[in-house]
């Protein structure tokens, strides 16, 4: 029998499902395991569970292995699991992206590092958070959007631990990335004018939940500050707010939920 006999005929929505029912029999499952589950080519479950990997769907694990991603846990799940701020940022940085033609990133302060998700122009999906991708707080909007709301400690400790310079523009003493952060605060929107790399521009702002508590910040790549920072400035905030007000509102309905339960219980 032909390798791709069992392709043929199947359209690509029938693979993806076939594929993403082999989890009922199993939480992780390897290729092979899944190519002899669904009748498909492994060639072909490889290029398929690679791009719902990409989009988050499904998740791989350390041993090259793959299982269900987070917000198919949630679609599937009876509990009342608020989302995160990663699968709630999605589509905001898919329509921030979309509106502004540029790269847009958003940030978690992890460490004293930035980790982040990026959704590039064009038609590449938002990529998945990871320890391997991070930026230097102190040399990025983004994180001058962030460190500018966070506690005076978690600046200090920064400082602590020495401003690396990478460009003749890096903040590398403790003065002036004082005074940009509480520019920052004051405004709402954070710069970066060739500090992590020549060449290189973007604005960042930042993202709140209920009760004003810092949990993100989005930032916009920008070619130049000057003549495309006043247009592209209206959309990055107006991104920010949105995405503020979905986030407050679910921490404070997970709040809520929380304070029913402890009251059923009498905790």
């Amino acid at each position: 029998m032909a390798g791709n006999s069992a392709d043929s005929g199947r359209s690509v929505t029938s693979k993806v499902v076939a594929i993403l029912s082999t989890f009922s029999h199993g939480d992780v499952h390897s290729l092979t395991e899944i190519a002899h589950l669904t009748g498909l080519p492994i060639s072909t479950v490889h290029r398929l569970a690679s791009e719902l990997a990409a989009w988050g769907m499904l998740e791989r694990t350390e041993d090259a292995n793959y299982r269900i991603g987070s917000p198919l846990k949630i679609i599937g799940s009876t509990d009342r699991v608020p989302p995160t701020v990663h699968e709630r940022a999605r589509a905001v940085l898919e329509d921030l992206a979309a509106t502004t033609g540029t790269d847009v990133r958003l940030g978690i302060l992890d460490n004293l590092q930035v980790a982040y998700i990026e959704k590039e122009a064009g038609h590449k999906p938002v990529s998945c958070l990871t320890t391997a991708a991070t930026l230097p707080a102190h040399a990025t909007a983004l994180g001058k959007a962030l460190l500018a709301f966070s506690p005076t400690r978690t600046v200090d400790a920064l400082i602590a631990g020495g401003l690396k310079r990478y460009t003749p523009y890096t903040l590398t003493t403790p003065d002036r990335l004082r005074r940009a952060l509480a520019e920052t605060r004051l405004t709402c929107l954070a710069l970066s004018r060739w500090e992590l790399a020549p060449g290189r521009c973007a604005m960042a702002a930042p993202v709140f939940g209920a009760g004003g508590t810092l949990l993100a910040a989005l930032e916009l790549k920008v070619t130049d500050l000057r003549t495309e920072g006043p247009h592209l400035q209206p959309a990055l905030l107006v991104a920010a707010r949105s995405l503020s007000r979905q986030l407050a509102l679910l921490t404070r309905a997970a709040s809520d939920d929380t304070a029913v339960d402890d009251a059923e219980t009498g905790t």
